[in-house]
């Protein structure tokens, strides 16, 4: 074969190939193209039943659904716009409406009493007043909750010196701690979160709280007050809650750690008017004290199939039951966590992992309160 024969044979049996290659991805790309549009679709479809979904629950026959649907997701920083899709401003307002809560009267200090240590009959835990018991002897007691449609956890502690604030005040505005790390920081052995942050559509770095926040009898950010209750612990170990309380009140009561959430759940052993509470369903946090000065702590989980949420007449209840003469709602939704023993034991809504908060409830080891 001369030379051209052969420079032919050599480009016959490139273009052969290339055209191959040029068929496969074709083929590849048609593929690729089908598989793109099924996702589309897919979506689509998945976004047209949610829709429905929830047209259903808002525009449905029920009023009740259509309250705690709104009134739950507008909880919710991230997809509080919900609401927007299916009634408008005013519409919103008429469906959150409750009756105006009442001005709380400042707590009676008197109502406490330092507990007996726990009880025990010849060495052996016996039950308290509410009938707890504190089988390892290490003063905190833990229990899971199971209600209608939620489940949870309540920490009781029983000596309440060991229950501070966790805060570092001199990373506002920088960065906010995980629950776990704060445990870390302050030494801890137990946490839950506490009040409320920045948080612009649910993207918030918990560096800045939203309201007053009172950090070793030191006032912060009183310029923004608190908008539903306050949480204070004062120097006698004692849970203050209130609509709010001026900086002079805070100094009056020789208040130590304070953040704002709400609403208060328990005054004075008088629990809120059902009226007044909002019957959203959501993971909620609250913070209560017993007549024998023993903390309770209490996460509800919320957003997943096995625990749909609690309502703030669900948390009240609760409250009650383990003897509350305080308690006060905390911030709730994707950060509520509580951290025992080495982890966290309740299951986060948070579809980003723990999220960081500037403030946060923490149970001090034995002998540091």
């Amino acid at each position: 074969m001369d030379q051209t024969g052969q420079e032919r044979a050599v480009n016959s049996f490139f273009a052969a190939e290339n055209e191959k290659k040029e068929s496969f991805l074709r083929k590849l790309g048609r593929i690729f193209a089908k598989l793109l549009i099924l996702l589309a679709e897919t979506v689509l479809l998945a976004a047209l039943v949610l829709y429905a979904g929830m047209y259903i629950l808002a525009k449905g026959p029920s009023p009740a659904i259509r309250k705690i649907f709104v009134t739950s997701v507008r909880e919710t920083s991230a997809i509080g716009f919900l609401a927007d899709l299916y009634f408008s401003e005013e519409e919103i307002e008429e469906i959150e409406a409750v009756k105006e809560t009442r001005e709380y009267a400042p707590t009676d200090t008197t109502l406490f009493t330092v507990g007996d240590d726990s009880p025990s009959a010849d060495g052996v835990p016996q039950p308290d007043e509410w009938g707890l018991v504190d089988e390892d002897g290490d003063g905190i007691i833990v229990e899971q909750i199971n209600g209608a449609g939620y489940s949870g956890y309540m920490m009781v502690v029983l000596d309440p010196s060991r229950v501070i604030m966790g805060s570092v005040p001199s990373s506002y505005g920088s960065r906010g701690y995980t629950i776990d790390r704060m445990v870390r920081n302050f030494n801890a052995v137990a946490g839950i979160n506490a009040g409320g942050f920045q948080d612009p559509n649910g993207e918030g770095d918990g560096s800045l709280p939203d309201s007053t926040v009172v950090v070793d009898g030191r006032i912060y950010f009183s310029n923004l007050g608190c908008s539903g209750g306050i949480a204070a612990l004062d120097s006698n170990h004692i849970l203050h809650v209130a609509n709010a309380m001026s900086d002079q009140e805070l100094i009056d009561n020789d208040i130590r750690y304070a953040v704002c959430y709400g609403p208060v759940l328990i005054s004075n052993g008088e629990p809120a008017d059902p009226e007044s509470l909002r019957d959203s369903l959501n993971p909620r946090t609250a913070i209560g004290q017993r007549s024998d000065k023993a903390m309770l702590l209490l996460v509800i989980d919320g957003r997943q199939v096995s625990s749909m949420g609690a309502s703030f007449q669900d948390e009240v209840e609760i409250m009650q039951r383990y003897g509350a003469v305080n308690a006060i709602n905390l911030d709730g939704g994707s950060s509520s966590v509580m951290w025992y023993r080495g982890g966290y034991i309740n299951k986060t809504a948070s579809v980003i992992g723990i999220r960081p908060v500037p403030t946060s409830f923490l149970v001090l080891k034995e002998g540091q309160g």
